[in-house]
């Protein structure tokens, strides 16, 4: 396969689990912006959230958020994998950090990810050097169940790959997203703060022990010595968990603290969880950002990243992100608790406004690729290569079960009509589902019904009749008879739900399937009344045929010519017309076959095996040896090294001397391939045709690209297709008859076939008797 085509789109039905705003969380606000940025830069998204709460009653969340559940419920996370696995998702992002799962280590995420059908993407925001047993054993099973692992620094990937040894072919590095911050003067946000003409630092972030504040306070009486109107902004809610605990016992030590040492009006607290728009004003006043974090073991900093990025001049303790990205002189490092250095270093940057502006300009510059524009561009490359992983892995698995030599030890599936007649009504056969119920809003078609009516009588002629189904022939027939426009001798094909037709006259290819059920009827039918019905209706439409353009629609009507003359074989106008339109094939097969394309276009598209069908049953032998010799062609190139059926892919289709594309994978041409294939058998008795047709059905029972059912088991319809890495779940009308037919057709091949065997024994037994 051709990456560059297969891979070329962006997942859209993505799924971001995670904590979730409005809780205060770290997480939390990445989780938001990652969800936000993703559906703002990538077209057509539609992605949503799965949240997950540190209390049983939640939270008030927005709309985005479509499930969330308790951390300490581990039932509740199976059932968030049905949720998904029910939303057809594409691709599941984990934010993950141990403490917002249940569990010991947060274990409880892994029920979920064991339970998905569908490939994830995990960000590891907390990437232990020493993590306890427990630690190392769930992030190693999170990274064994992921797709790709996403790190936003080098420390992260290597402690991923030497630490927990994930591959590093499976670590993908992409950095902390920020917003796009013009780089401004802090001056010019300073008023609305009050700060005109003051000297600006700023920490901001949920308040913990571990932040280190203090530290910073201790520095400022030297700092405010030179710098009188120094004022430090402390901005950030006491983190949760504390104030469940403690209450604000902390932020209070750091008042105490401030008041000890004269600075207490050097010093601003805003107790408040701020949201972007509040945090970027925020940033752009402020002259210095300061990290004085306390431990060296913080993989990444989603509070330095934005600071950074915003191209604020940074003065931080060297714990490992930091180090990371200010180095280079992109800001300043610092001891540890190291109050004097703090001191140093700001009064240095306070004094020195070159250095800090050409820092400032520094941290910008990088802070450009980090923009979430070019990060979510990350995320979806990403994504796009966990669900081609998921699909290489399927690709590796052992290969489906041919049994024995093929068809001759493939034992039919039942003929189930229940989601035909689901279809149903008196209109017709509605044209779409969405899973296996019928969408009466995109309403009805004459291609579906046409297909159906053609169903209905293979149905009837191997011997499956009832009422039910006698009477949804007729219903069939009654919507094809309303199709009909006298005024441009050709039929409509869209129909809404309350019986509106939605055009003039319809395409080609409905006229031309509509003829080939109406030479089915004709041909096969037992009932007199309907063949009445049909031959005033085909005489009436079969004279335009030959004025269309489209070479799908010549082979329907040759199809559908074919069957009227297994009754009436002498009349003279479908002769004629028949002879015009294999002329009109064979001038397009004869303007662009090559010896390695010998085919009728330059692109294969949909329904491609019906060109080559209706040469293979021409009756004219040069035309017949070009159809098999195109068919086999076209077989050879839609089978995969596996040997399975890989059908060409409505997702670009195939354009000689260009890229092929390989998904979507549709019902239709598996159908149009087994028929193809059966009439090769018919005419020639090379039972390697009955083969290839038998291989071709198995697609639809799990012998493809993703050992997936197309077929529906329990439903008795056909899903709509195979996509790059899971099944289309809806079971529409041109899906669900494509499988039928073909399953019928084999049906009338087996029984054909065992009655020839019964004439030969009887002949046998008469000679030896």
């Amino acid at each position: 396969m051709n990456d560059s085509v297969v891979w070329a789109h962006n997942p859209k039905n993505v799924a971001f689990i995670g904590d979730y705003l409005p809780r205060q969380c770290g997480i939390a606000t990445f989780t938001s912006d990652l969800y936000k940025s993703y559906n703002s830069f990538i077209p057509d998204s539609r992605a949503m959230v799965v949240s997950v709460n540190d209390t049983p009653d939640g939270y008030d969340y927005p709309s985005e958020v479509r499930y969330d559940f308790y951390q300490h419920d581990q039932e509740a996370y199976r059932k968030a994998a049905e949720f998904l696995n029910a939303k057809d998702t594409e691709v599941v992002c984990l934010q993950h950090e141990y403490g917002i799962f249940g569990g010991p280590a947060g274990s409880y995420i892994l029920t979920l990810l064991r339970n998905l059908n569908m490939p994830v993407v995990t960000t590891f925001h907390t990437i232990l050097k020493n993590p306890n047993e427990e630690q190392l054993l769930v992030l190693k099973s999170i990274a064994d169940l992921s797709s790709r692992v996403i790190c936003m620094s080098e420390k992260g990937r290597d402690f991923l790959i030497n630490i927990y040894e994930v591959p590093e072919e499976k670590i993908d590095l992409i950095p902390h997203g920020i917003p796009d911050m013009p780089f401004v003067d802090p001056h010019f946000y300073k008023d609305r703060f009050g700060m005109e003409g003051k000297q600006t630092l700023l920490t901001f972030g949920l308040l913990s022990p571990n932040k280190g504040i203090e530290n910073v306070i201790r520095a400022l009486p030297r700092i405010v010595k030179q710098f009188p109107n120094v004022v430090y902004m402390v901005l950030g809610a006491t983190h949760p968990h504390l104030i469940r605990n403690e209450g604000e016992v902390y932020r209070d030590s750091l008042k105490k603290l401030a008041d000890e040492c004269g600075v207490r009006d050097n010093v601003q607290f805003y107790n408040q969880f701020v949201e972007l728009d509040d945090l970027l004003e925020y940033l752009g006043a402020a002259d210095i950002y300061v990290t004085p974090y306390l431990n060296p073991a913080q993989i990444t900093s989603g509070t330095l990243s934005y600071a950074f990025g915003c191209g604020k001049a940074v003065v931080s303790t060297p714990y490992w992100h930091a180090e990371e990205l200010l180095a280079e002189g992109r800001g300043v490092l610092v001891p540890f608790g190291d109050s004097e250095a703090i001191a140093d270093q700001i009064i240095n940057l306070l004094t020195d406004e070159p250095t800090r502006h050409a820092m400032r300009k520094k941290g910008y510059m990088m802070g450009r690729d980090m923009i979430w524009e070019r990060v979510i561009q990350e995320y979806a490359g990403s994504f796009a290569k966990a669900r081609r992983e998921r699909m290489s892995t399927i690709n590796n698995q052992t290969p489906y079960d041919m049994g024995g030599n093929g068809s001759a030890a493939f034992k039919l599936p039942e003929i189930r009509l229940d989601h035909l007649y689901r279809l149903t009504d008196s209109t017709g056969i509605a044209q779409h589902a969405r899973y296996h119920l019928p969408f009466y809003e995109e309403g009805y078609c004459t291609d579906d019904n046409a297909r159906a009516l053609i169903l209905a009588i293979t149905l009837q002629e191997a011997g499956l009749s009832d009422r039910k189904l006698s009477q949804a022939a007729d219903n069939y027939c009654a919507f094809l008879n309303h199709a009909y426009t006298e005024d441009h001798r050709r039929f409509r094909n869209f129909m809404s739900y309350d019986r509106r037709w939605l055009e003039e006259f319809g395409s080609d290819d409905s006229t031309g399937r509509t003829i080939w059920a109406l030479g089915v009827c004709i041909g096969r039918a037992t009932d007199r009344n309907a063949v009445t019905w049909a031959m005033s209706l085909l005489e009436k439409v079969l004279p335009t045929i030959a004025d269309m353009t489209s070479p799908r629609a010549w082979a329907f009507a040759l199809l559908g010519i074919y069957e009227y003359q297994k009754r009436f074989n002498d009349d003279r106008l479908a002769k004629t017309i028949q002879r015009q339109l294999l002329d009109k094939l064979m001038f397009r097969y004869s303007e662009t076959a090559t010896e390695d394309w010998p085919w009728f276009e330059n692109v294969l598209s949909y329904d491609n095996a019906v060109l080559a069908h209706v040469l293979i049953r021409s009756g004219d032998e040069r035309l017949a040896e070009i159809g098999l010799r195109s068919l086999r062609w076209l077989v050879n190139l839609q089978t995969s090294e596996r040997g399975h059926f890989q059908p060409i892919g409505s997702n670009g289709f195939y354009t000689r001397g260009q890229s092929r594309a390989y998904f979507d994978q549709q019902p239709l041409e598996a159908q149009s391939t087994v028929s193809a294939c059966l009439a090769a058998f018919d005419i020639t008795g090379d039972d390697q045709w009955h083969r290839s047709a038998i291989r071709v059905f198995k697609w639809f029972t799990g012998l493809n690209d993703l050992s997936l059912p197309i077929y529906d088991q329990q439903t008795g319809g056909c899903r709509d297709g195979l996509h790059i890495d899971r099944v289309n779940q809806n079971q529409g009308a041109e899906s669900t008859l494509s499988y039928l037919l073909s399953l019928a057709e084999l049906y009338n091949t087996q029984k054909r076939r065992l009655e020839a065997k019964s004439v030969n024994v009887a002949l046998t037994s008469l000679v030896n008797g």
